[in-house]
C-alpha cells in the first residue's frame, strides 16, 4: 500500500510540474500584452501560483521517493511487518 501511495505521489508531482510549466508559458504570453493594472495583477498572481506549484511538486517528489525507498528496504529487513 505504501508503494502505491509513493507512486501516486510521484505521478502527482509530475502532473503538478506540468501545470506549473503551462502556467509559466501562459505568463510569458500574458507579458507580451500592453501594460495595464489587470496584466500586472495577473503577472503577480501567476508568479505566486507557479512558486506554490513548484513547492508542492518538490514535496510530493521527495515524499514519493522516500516512500519508494522505504518500500524497497522493507522486504529485505528482518523486522518488516
Amino acid at each position: 500500500m505504501n508503494k502505491l501511495v509513493a507512486v501516486i505521489q510521484l505521478i502527482g508531482s509530475a502532473g503538478v510540474s506540468v501545470v506549473a510549466l503551462a502556467t509559466l508559458i501562459n505568463l510569458i504570453f500574458i507579458s507580451t500584452r500592453p501594460e495595464t493594472i489587470s496584466v500586472v495583477n495577473t503577472l503577480v498572481g501567476q508568479g505566486v501560483l507557479i512558486i506554490c506549484l513548484l513547492a508542492l511538486a518538490t514535496v510530493l517528489f521527495k515524499r514519493g521517493l522516500a516512500g519508494l525507498k522505504q518500500g524497497k528496504l522493507a522486504p529485505n529487513s528482518n523486522t518488516a511487518a
